[in-house]
């Protein structure tokens, strides 16, 4: 896989060190990388060659696996298994962990400034970038998925957690590779939208697997349960759950099938890949 060769060369450029190990541990461990799929497959769907978003698609993969990291840590879920071997914190230790998370998340900007695309679009993908991963995105996220979330009741007040914590970094592929194609703003702001919606569909579905297969079968632990969170099958449901996942599926690529001058058909081949996967 592309970026997988890509983010192993990246880590070969760091310093050797037991963060540089902690790095590579969670970073090279696999993982469904869809974060930088989406983008190559946006740039591919306004015909440009898949190799001038590859900075920004290491940063995008450096940003999701540092945000694990630090959910994984005892702080947060307390979770012993991502991506089928142990966390980073149990494989190294806390304070390792923490510090790997830290270098990811910068790495990956000085990744994504190495890009030679325009330079007014390198700074714009920055800043988006920078929106849909910092206190303003996921990380209000996180913020509102763990210290409020006794006061998540109802269906709308966990979209919101939903909508900052997973569907932040799912739109930000989309608009990222909508600016390196050199579309306006109004064309970005839809593709965050769409990245919002698919970002709803892909929680939901995490919920629904979360409750029908064991940590072996996902390969990361089933925290939500241990921890007692609300999720959209505590609140909806498996049944309404899993219908829900599948009508946001679909007007997520309803979304995407309507945006002018985009090829949409590999994105969406790709889309229904992601709905019907089973971890």
């Amino acid at each position: 896989m592309r970026i997988d060769e890509l983010l192993k060369t990246r880590m070969e450029e760091c310093t050797n060190s037991r963060v540089q190990q902690a790095m590579e541990y969670s970073l090279l461990a696999g993982g469904k990388r869809i974060r930088p799929t989406l983008l190559y497959e946006t740039v591919k769907g306004y015909g440009l060659n898949e190799a001038c978003a590859d900075e920004f698609a290491c940063a995008l993969e450096m940003i999701h696996t540092y945000s694990l990291i630090h959910d994984d840590l005892p702080a947060m879920d307390n979770d012993d298994l991502r991506r089928g071997r142990p966390t980073c914190h149990k494989q190294f230790d806390e304070a390792t962990a923490i510090l790997a998370g830290d270098g990811l998340l910068t790495y990956a900007f000085k990744t994504a400034s190495l890009s030679h695309q325009n330079l007014s679009h390198v700074v714009t993908c920055m800043k988006i970038l920078a929106d849909m991963a910092g206190p303003d995105g996921m990380v209000l996220g996180q913020c509102l998925d763990m210290q409020e979330e006794a006061h998540v009741t109802d269906w709308q007040a966990l979209r919101t957690v939903h909508h900052f914590k997973t569907g932040c970094l799912l739109s930000a592929p989309l608009m990222i590779g909508a600016v390196l194609a050199d579309q306006d703003e109004h064309t970005v702001e839809q593709w965050k939208e769409t990245g919002m919606t698919l970002g709803l569909a892909f929680q939901v579905q995490d919920d629904w697997m979360d409750v029908r297969e064991t940590p072996e079968q996902l390969g990361k632990s089933n925290s939500d349960a241990r921890n007692e969170k609300v999720t959209s099958v505590t609140l909806l449901g498996e049944e309404k759950a899993r219908a829900l996942m599948n009508d946001l599926y679909e007007e997520s690529i309803a979304r995407i099938e309507r945006t002018g001058g985009f090829e949409s058909s590999s994105m969406v081949s790709y889309i229904k890949q992601i709905q019907n996967r089973t971890k």
